[in-house]
């Protein structure tokens, strides 16, 4: 029975294997200068990619070559990807371990932080923990610059391939908001 289950499966845990061996190499090629040798990003100017949820990553990618979200470096190096490489590259990221940032969060802002996600109800869509699913990104331990940018292109408008939800969020967010939760979001594992 054991042997006869084993080799139903092996062609998918084989399928397997090459996604992730491809999306090494892409990352390889493509990702690691921006986002580090492992999907942990050495600067707040990038995302950490370790351990986002492979749904989320593969429709960022899409959106970033269908122009429904811009940015400078990733709408170019996205053009090229064809949906076996996007998935590809999602998979490697999830199955990446997120590291703690090297950041000291302010206990203050923190606890700020924590209280207005409670208010706007971040957790609902996030998790507990923030540690996402399925379309909605894992946040926990994300970069407060990165948080910060993105909250403020929500707010902004600039950044609009959500469906509306964060967009409407961030418009009930100050200045002092966005950096509570960024300290909070950047101080979770």
């Amino acid at each position: 029975m054991v042997s006869k289950l084993f080799l139903l499966l092996l062609p998918f845990w084989a399928a397997s294997a090459q996604t992730t061996d491809a999306g090494r190499k892409s990352f390889e090629n493509r990702c690691s200068g921006c986002h580090g040798a492992d999907g942990n990003s050495p600067s707040g100017q990038f995302p950490n990619l370790a351990g986002q949820n492979a749904r989320y990553i593969y429709l960022q990618l899409r959106d970033f070559k269908e122009d429904r979200r811009k940015d400078p470096v990733m709408s170019v190096l996205s053009k090229d990807l064809s949906k076996q490489e996007m998935q590809a590259l999602a998979e490697y990221f999830a199955g990446r371990k997120a590291k703690p940032l090297a950041f000291k969060a302010d206990d203050d802002k923190v606890a700020a932080g924590r209280k207005k996600s409670d208010e706007t109800l971040c957790p609902m869509c996030h998790l507990g923990g923030f540690s996402g699913q399925n379309e909605i990104p894992r946040v926990a331990g994300q970069w407060p610059e990165y948080v910060v940018k993105q909250l403020k292109d929500f707010k902004a408008r600039t950044r609009t391939n959500d469906a509306g939800n964060m967009t409407s969020v961030a418009q009930t967010l100050s200045e002092k908001d966005i950096e509570n939760l960024s300290h909070y979001i950047g101080s979770l594992n």
